[in-house]
């Protein structure tokens, strides 16, 4: 797979900001209060005549400097599609939460009980709260840890102890010697599994 997404690349200009810079003896002063420096009928009649120039301005911007869309999908890449994608989404959850300017709201019932709300819903709707950042942050976190989870070939090893194995015995032997914690894997499961339903949940809130 590769992947490759540029930054932005929207050269549109509007007619008015074009007409703004040419016609600096036209200019509304803007240091006084209540003045729209676009409200002028002179450059609002110029705007019109400008906007096919702005148009074919576009074009031409978008010829030289195009923005760049590529994926390229090998056959292989969806063999473990899910173990594919991992890759890409973990740095993608690490850098958001790592620029993030505010928090996506979350529902009190999926994060642990002390992170639930104890104050009374806020103006908007009950969309802040005493534990808004909070939440999403654990929501983050989870999300983090999940996505380490499913690029780690052996995250179950922990689980499985392998002291009392005796080497010298026969294969099916030694596999039958290996001392398993199923509980602990069960739970390991359903906290990758809870993970991944928050992600879909609250994929909407993945912007910055």
């Amino acid at each position: 797979m590769k992947v490759y997404i540029s930054n932005y690349r929207d050269h549109w200009i509007p007619p008015i900001d074009i007409l703004r810079k040419i016609c600096v003896w036209h200019v509304i002063p803007t240091d006084e209060e209540d003045v729209n420096p676009y409200d002028d009928p002179y450059i609002d009649r110029l705007t019109d005549r400008m906007e096919p120039f702005c148009h074919w301005l576009q074009k031409v911007l978008d010829r030289v400097h195009p923005p760049v869309r590529y994926v390229k999908i090998d056959p292989h890449d969806t063999w473990g599609m899910d173990h594919t994608l991992a890759h890409i989404i973990l740095p993608m959850l690490k850098q958001l939460k790592a620029t993030q300017h505010g928090s996506g709201q979350v529902d009190p019932e999926d994060v642990p009980e002390h992170l639930r709300p104890t104050d009374a819903p806020g103006p908007n709707n009950g969309y802040t709260d005493n534990t808004i950042h909070e939440r999403w942050a654990w929501v983050m976190d989870e999300m983090i840890w999940a996505f380490e989870q499913k690029i780690t070939d052996d995250d179950e090893s922990e689980f499985f102890d392998h002291s009392g194995v005796d080497k010298t015995a026969s294969l099916q032997t030694q596999m039958s010697q290996i001392k398993m914690d199923r509980e602990g894997i069960k739970a390991h499961q359903e906290r990758k599994q809870n993970a991944y339903r928050l992600f879909g949940k609250y994929y909407q809130n993945l912007w910055d």
